[in-house]
């Protein structure tokens, strides 16, 4: 049986289990629709990002 040869100190205990923490996504206010989207993705509304087209604009149903 495989048994670990020294104990595993606090601080590397804590820093393994440090990424299991989850964060709650920010969202900003886009500036051209005013709709909120994340930072760092595509206005999926407008289908632009950092003013350049992406995707064909979404039309509201």
């Amino acid at each position: 049986m495989a048994v670990p040869r020294k104990k595993v100190s606090r601080m590397k205990r804590g820093n393994r289990r440090s990424a299991d923490a989850l964060s709650i996504p920010s969202y900003t206010t886009d500036k051209a629709s005013g709709e909120l989207r994340r930072s760092h993705h595509i206005d999926l509304k407008s289908g632009k990002y950092r003013g350049k087209q992406i995707l064909e604009p979404k039309m509201d149903v």
